[in-house]
């Protein structure tokens, strides 16, 4: 499958909300295009063209990382106030156990939908980080250029491509759903069915798709090479990936 198909199937994946929010695969293909037009090198405007609309995409992309980000630090810390709330009033008898159980369930699903949606932002920033080195590739081997290297360089830089804060939220979102899944025997097993339960229900359904599509996707493209360098996207450890992987027939993924 060709990058600008791949990228256009990632792209349709995710939240309707988010698709404009990705790199302009195609539209920066075509100022390549058009810098090569002409049969011979580009010259310092075609350059310049192509330069400004690649920072305007990067532009872009931080803004609206950044502006997620911060939407989920303050998402994380109301969870942990509710989930502390309904521990108290449960252990201080304030409400009958069912009005519990049915508070903690309104919970849970917040919690499940809340974790997918940061995955699919860590899945935002790899697509979109290795959509710009393809079309700098791209533009190198068409022109004779050498922009790939100095501007990967200040794309590692970039606030999208920081995603530690992402990645500890999950972490810590993960933490959270020991508190208010139901212990059971047979434990891990147990909140596997507990979260597909969640999953295949309701609103919550649309995410859960996308989400096992973005974490299987993102264990591809970070698999581990033996070329691996400084502008390698980090491998990706996913203790369930097989479990993962075996949604994948049975909740397809629809392309609208």
């Amino acid at each position: 499958m060709k990058f600008g198909k791949w990228l256009k199937r990632q792209i349709e994946q995710s939240l309707p909300e988010w698709r404009k929010q990705f790199l302009r695969y195609k539209e920066l293909k075509q100022c390549v295009v058009n810098a090569v037009s002409a049969g011979c090198p580009p010259s310092a405007v075609e350059e310049a063209v192509f330069l400004a609309a690649l920072h305007a995409e990067i532009d872009k992309i931080n803004g609206f990382f950044l502006e997620l980000e911060e939407e989920f630090i303050i998402r994380h810390r109301q969870l942990q106030d509710d989930i502390k709330l309904a521990l108290d009033r449960k252990a201080s008898g304030a409400v009958p156990p069912a009005q519990h159980e049915a508070e903690v369930a309104a919970i849970r699903r917040e919690i499940v939908n809340f974790h997918g949606v940061m995955v699919l932002l860590l899945n935002y920033s790899s697509i979109n980080y290795i959509g710009l080195a393809k079309i700098l590739k791209k533009y190198d081997k068409h022109t004779g250029a050498v922009l790939r290297l100095p501007v990967i360089e200040t794309v590692l830089e970039q606030p999208f491509f920081n995603t530690e804060t992402v990645s500890q939220l999950v972490r810590e979102c993960e933490a959270m759903m020991e508190a208010v899944f139901p212990e059971a025997p047979d434990g891990q097993d147990a909140a596997r069915r507990d979260l597909e339960a969640l999953a295949v229900a309701g609103e919550e359904q649309s995410i859960f798709h996308n989400t096992v599509a973005a974490l299987l996707t993102m264990q591809d493209v970070r698999a581990g090479s033996s070329t691996r360098g400084r502008h390698s996207l980090p491998p990706l450890n996913l203790p369930y990936y097989d479990w993962l992987r075996s949604f994948q027939p049975a909740f397809p993924i629809p392309i609208q």
